[in-house]
């Protein structure tokens, strides 16, 4: 394919993966590496996906900062600084698959129960946020997957659509950076994954703003609803990944 037919694939991944992130505040990560893996090499594409969520929780954090719960979002961080050496022994001794299995299984039946009920279970404190965050951080330095505990923990507390959004950026923001700073330390920022970054800046300021203006209009019951769906699919790409 021509260097501007990859480059114009590459553009409309990250709008669509852009949109889900500053609709929905998380699911950008089903989209944008595996999408981008079939278009560059991994160690562009994950650059690139990173230095882009760096960009949208950045803009997020700054325009609806009055959203975030800041209790919420700070032991969240501090609580997966701990969970991550766990992750790091986790991927060397369980296999990779058991893991995904395991997990994907955990994440379909909760959100099939909270699809189903009518008053599903809910915490209305943060005294348990310590808990997700762990083993955000577990599952984080193990596979790279902060997401899932972080979205389940904020569909229990049952944040309103905007608070959602806010929070969980208030999270991924520094995640993000620490990642960011390891691809560097790697040698993994090159010009290439720079190029592709800052080309991608006008379709992403683009995604951010229309992403905003659907969270905007979503109440809370169809959120939740979204959230649940979404949670599902990962669930099972995660399942295809663990079986395959």
């Amino acid at each position: 394919m021509a260097a501007g037919g990859t480059s114009a694939l590459v553009l409309a991944v990250l709008f669509l993966a852009t949109f889900i992130r500053s609709a929905f505040g998380f699911g950008e990560a089903l989209v944008a590496v595996p999408l981008l893996a079939l278009l560059m090499p991994v160690e562009v594409a994950a650059p690139v996906a990173v230095l882009v969520s760096i960009t949208v929780a950045a803009v997020i954090v700054a325009q609806d900062w009055r959203h975030i719960h800041p209790r919420s979002a700070w032991r969240l961080v501090a609580s997966t600084m701990f969970g991550i050496p766990l992750g790091l022994v986790l991927l060397v001794a369980v296999p990779e698959s058991i893991v995904k299995a395991i997990l994907a299984i955990v994440i379909i039946a909760f959100s099939t129960y909270c699809l189903i009920q009518r008053r599903p279970f809910a915490l209305h404190d943060d005294r348990l946020a310590w808990l997700f965050g762990f083993w955000a951080g577990v599952l984080g330095g193990a596979y790279g997957m902060n997401g899932p505990p972080l979205v389940i923990y904020g569909a229990l507390r049952g944040w309103s659509p905007q608070h959602f959004r806010a929070t969980l950026q208030g999270y991924f923001l520094p995640a993000s950076l620490v990642g960011m700073i390891g691809y560097l330390i790697a040698g993994l920022w090159t010009p290439t994954v720079t190029r592709y970054y800052l080309l991608s800046l006008p379709v992403v300021a683009l995604a951010i703003v229309l992403g905003r203006i659907a969270n905007h209009r979503m109440n809370g019951r169809a959120f939740l609803i979204y959230v649940h769906v979404g949670l599902v699919a990962i669930g099972t790409l995660l399942l295809v990944q663990a079986i395959g």
